[in-house]
């Protein structure tokens, strides 16, 4: 009887062994080497969490945008959700977003233990004058130095220059007006020395009324209390305006 044999080996591999299957890769690995462009955007906060650790610096987002080719609008979509993810856990770093870059930054709450590490004062001392001209500075941004002096009545230089020398202030150009005057705004370290990621992040002051405004709601007070008054009379009895025979 004929012996049974097995078929020698081919050298042209079979077109199914040996290739992946699309099912069995795990997710991480499908990921790997896809543009940025087509990332989620989960996917994409976690390469702009990457990018910020690692730079170190502000980043732009017109360098993200290059870097990365992704619309700038997705770009700033994907670091405040980053920056809010950071926040709402209580994380040790946070995204900080001035104008047009974003960057990280430490923790408010852990300032006093970053300032023992390197050795920084925990706090700075500003006078009644400084704070008055921070706020100004800070809500009428950029600003020049006379329209500081203009809201708070009094000269600001020195006040100025104590913001200039803590780093909480800084020229950001000149205004196209007669003369060029400085422009001034505040700098990162502000926002950092005050616990704020933006400057969208700062109390809303609470504007007063003006006189017409208040008096158009005292007339609709009086209105109010005379239709309800009018309500609560009981039928048949005369107002104090019906003339009696």
């Amino acid at each position: 009887m004929p012996r049974s044999s097995t078929p020698p080996p081919s050298d042209t591999p079979d077109s199914g062994a040996g290739l992946p299957v699309a099912d069995t890769v795990p997710a991480e690995a499908q990921r790997v080497g896809l543009p940025a462009s087509l990332l989620s955007l989960e996917q994409l906060r976690s390469v702009i969490e990457s990018l910020l650790f690692v730079a170190g610096r502000p980043l732009d987002f017109g360098e993200l945008r290059r870097l990365l080719l992704v619309e700038e609008r997705r770009l700033r979509e994907a670091a405040l959700a980053l920056a809010a993810e950071c926040e709402a856990q209580g994380r040790g770093l946070r995204v900080q977003l001035l104008g047009n870059t974003a960057q990280f930054v430490s923790a408010p709450e852990n300032a006093r233990f970053v300032a023992a590490l390197l050795g920084l004062p925990t706090q700075v001392k500003l006078t009644t004058a400084a704070l008055e001209t921070l706020a100004v500075v800070a809500y009428r941004q950029p600003i020049t130095r006379s329209q500081v002096e203009f809201i708070r009545g009094v000269n600001s230089d020195r006040a100025l220059a104590s913001l200039i020398q803590h780093g909480l202030v800084i020229e950001v150009g000149r205004a196209a007006t007669v003369g060029r005057p400085a422009l001034f705004g505040t700098t990162p370290e502000f926002l950092q020395q005050f616990g704020l990621t933006s400057l969208d992040a700062l109390p809303k002051p609470e504007v007063p009324a003006s006189a017409a405004e208040v008096e158009r709601s005292r007339a609709a007070q009086r209105v109010r209390r005379s239709i309800a008054a009018d309500e609560e009379r009981p039928a048949g009895l005369p107002s104090d305006d019906t003339e009696t025979a």
